[in-house]
């Protein structure tokens, strides 16, 4: 500070009031630029489809949230869960579209807080992961699978997607003694839409998929997925959450909430337009209402996976694996802990 003000020691008193002022001034102001609690509210999006159709979908409905709330929104569209989860982690990412496990470590990390849950025109309280084959033999039965599995070419989710790796893990392939990871031929790992392009290409011989995604497949490229079948389905997976970051106001929470849930709700022309935008993002009807405890089913999902991996893992004696088993339990125990909190 003194080297600084022996530089304007020549100058008339009042300019070094003027510097010292905004001397001091700037590192105040440069951290209120950085603050992005005081920016665009930045939205992140699941790689459902392509990075760019997912942004482009998205793009009525945050428009219209940015008006609702009086703040500029930006888009984060990523390629991967991966990307999207360093980012969160990064805090790059202030609200958020996200299912399962993703949407759980947001949670019970402490960074975000569920607003909303969507809901489609079925009337499921959720979807079910798939496994899809081509229709042609000789690799085209679930039997045919699960016997030899080394014959068959995987196309699979990331280990973050619950229909697209959690779910089959947990529910078809550990309980008849086979690990994704390994037991494949060969395998391929991306979104839903490109593993069921995988197979329908002859590229793979089976793909984990899921309902919403396959009916959004099947109208984009109704060709290919002539060429395929479902082998397999699983139980219903509770439907994915919209997650804020916990810094926000509970004002601004509350905000966002009431404007996703009256989305699609209006009579009228802007009522039609934002149904099609609903339309558009995997054959949504709207959202509702929810708070952190809609994880639950999604927590116990991971916790039952994890426990599944450990028993089924070889371990150097007992003790190794029920230590591992009491840090899963203690760890489950933790986020049920964490996802109690529903507070607004």
């Amino acid at each position: 500070m003194q080297a600084f003000l022996r530089r304007f020691a020549g100058f008339p008193g009042s300019f070094r009031v003027a510097a010292m002022v905004l001397f001091l001034g700037l590192p105040l102001w440069a951290s209120a630029q950085g603050n992005p609690l005081d920016g665009p509210v930045r939205f992140g999006i699941l790689p459902l489809g392509g990075a760019f159709e997912s942004r482009s979908d998205w793009d009525p409905l945050l428009t219209e949230l940015s008006r609702a709330i009086g703040r500029p929104v930006s888009v984060l569209s990523v390629n991967s869960y991966e990307a999207l989860e360093q980012a969160i982690q990064r805090d790059e990412v202030d609200m958020a579209f996200l299912s399962g496990k993703m949407a759980l470590d947001a949670v019970t990390q402490r960074r975000m807080k569920v607003v909303a849950q969507v809901v489609r025109h079925d009337g499921l309280p959720g979807y079910r992961a798939l496994l899809l084959a081509r229709k042609a033999p000789p690799l085209n039965t679930l039997k045919s699978l699960l016997a030899e599995p080394e014959r068959w070419r995987l196309a699979r989710g990331e280990k973050q997607s619950v229909s697209g790796f959690i779910v089959p893990q947990l529910q078809l392939f550990l309980p008849n003694h086979i690990a994704m990871e390994t037991r494949f031929q060969g395998e391929i790992v991306g979104t839903h839409q490109v593993t069921a392009l995988a197979v329908a290409n002859s590229e793979a011989d089976v793909a984990t998929n899921n309902t919403a995604d396959f009916e959004r497949f099947k109208l984009r490229f109704p060709a290919e997925a002539e060429r395929l079948q479902v082998l397999w389905q699983s139980e219903l997976i509770p439907h994915a959450q919209i997650v804020v970051r916990r810094e926000y106001s509970a004002d601004l929470r509350k905000r966002v909430q009431a404007f996703l849930t009256g989305y699609g709700r209006a009579k009228g022309p802007r009522g039609d337009a934002e149904r099609v935008v609903l339309k558009s993002l995997h054959d949504l009807a709207g959202f509702v209402a929810a708070d952190n405890s809609s994880l639950q089913p999604a927590a116990r999902l991971a916790y039952q996976l994890a426990r599944q991996n450990a028993m089924t893992a070889q371990w150097v004696n007992d003790a190794a694996r029920e230590a591992r088993l009491q840090r899963i339990d203690s760890g489950y125990a933790e986020q049920v802990s964490v996802l109690k909190d529903v507070s607004p």
